[in-house]
């Protein structure tokens, strides 16, 4: 059963949702599932841009067939060629066997790695940086976006309508559930931009400096709709998307809030947090989130490593070493290039705490991160509570600008 929604009389969305999967890229959770974007433009040649993942490939091939009436499929654009959207170019291929594929040198490099086609040459469009392509009324520009989050990623430009699909840059988690248009949903409440965050930090993260690149090409265009592959399409307010993924890419805090990451493998580290967050609201702190990384998974401890201005980290000693979940936290924070962040630790061990000098050492190998007060030692379920008052006091100066 197709399910397709005009975005304009000669442009037509053709993606599919999909709630069933549980784990994006077999790692973050979904919530609220994944859409995958498509776009079919029809001029006096029939494009598509991009296509949907393989598990959903029977229904996107139906939104496909129903939005051509009829017509030939003329030129597939491959922005990206990960599998979340290339997944269906096979059964595309065999559905539309005169299909020319419109797309840069890596792309088709990555085509033969992924999928066994034989694709004649002479339907083989390759372009470059700044090409332009007439398909009748439209004309479509390439721009390159290498390592966003890909080194094959580019956006394609509709010039005539002003119209950028942006490949996975400007994506969100979760089903647009009929409201494919971002003013249609409520996407300045906490859901959205978390899903939003979590979307950003986890899969483009680590490549700031591309996507500061990629957002300087695109900003140099006039865009009246932003047409990303994932989550909903931007018709309205725009600046919002974009001025969220600038500060997200800068690796600047979005908010002036305290964020807690603990373990306790017996309920004392708990225990100790607790009672130190309850001492930053007395001091005037108020907004405070602290999780458990041994409950929350850590694609969320991350999206609230770039929501964050501070972080305070509370982490057990185990094994001589740190405990293991803390210990991935921190590896993924280094992978993702976190930075910009004041730090606070506190640390537990009943005979050899190590676990404060370790995470130091990782926070050290990070860029522009700055310590508040001196580490705090814990021993089993005993803390120098006058120590403990004495780094609420620092940490809370640090963020009601009093230091």
């Amino acid at each position: 059963m197709y399910s397709c929604r005009k975005l304009r009389d000669d442009l037509v969305y053709v993606g599919v949702e999909d709630r069933r999967l549980h784990l994006f890229e077999n790692l973050f959770p979904l919530d609220r599932g994944v859409s995958y974007n498509s776009y079919l433009l029809l001029d006096e040649k029939t494009v598509l841009l991009d296509t949907c993942d393989q598990t959903v490939s029977r229904h996107f091939i139906e939104n496909i067939e129903f939005a051509l009436a009829g017509k030939a499929l003329d030129y597939l654009v491959i922005n990206h060629m990960e599998p979340d959207h290339c997944g269906s170019i096979q059964d595309l291929y065999e559905k539309y066997p005169k299909l020319s594929i419109i797309s840069n040198a890596k792309t088709f490099q990555m085509l033969d790695q992924f999928y066994q086609m034989t694709i004649p040459v002479d339907r083989k469009v390759e372009v470059k940086e700044g090409d332009e392509f007439s398909v009748g009324r439209h004309t479509l520009k390439f721009v390159f976006a290498p390592m966003v989050h890909w080194p094959e990623v580019m956006f394609t430009y509709d010039m005539t309508d002003k119209t950028l699909f942006s490949a996975d840059a400007f994506g969100v988690f979760g089903c647009n559930n009929g409201n494919i248009l971002a003013h249609e949903q409520r996407y300045k409440d906490k859901d959205f931009l978390d899903d939003a965050r979590r979307y950003y930090s986890n899969i483009v993260g680590k490549y700031g400096p591309q996507t500061q690149a990629a957002l300087k090409k695109a900003l140099s265009l006039e865009v009246e709709m932003l047409c990303p592959l994932h989550g909903p399409i931007w018709t309205e307010d725009l600046s919002f998307i974009i001025d969220k993924y600038d500060k997200w890419s800068r690796y600047l805090p979005e908010e002036k809030a305290v964020v807690i990451l603990y373990n306790s493998v017996y309920g004392n580290t708990e225990t100790v947090v607790d009672h130190f967050a309850l001492e930053l609201g007395i001091r005037g702190v108020k907004n405070i989130k602290a999780y458990d990384v041994s409950k929350t998974d850590v694609s969320y401890c991350i999206a609230e490593c770039f929501r964050a201005s501070h972080l305070v980290f509370a982490g057990t000693t185990y094994n001589n070493n740190l405990f293991p979940k803390m210990e991935n936290l921190i590896t993924d924070m280094k992978n993702l290039n976190v930075q910009n962040r004041k730090i606070a630790i506190l640390e537990n061990g009943s005979w050899a705490p190590q676990s404060g000098k370790l995470m130091k050492k990782a926070f050290d190998e990070m860029k522009n991160m700055s310590y508040i007060g001196d580490i705090l030692t814990v021993k089993s379920a005993s803390v120098d509570r006058s120590a403990l008052e004495k780094l609420a006091d620092e940490v809370a100066d640090s963020v009601l600008g009093k230091e």
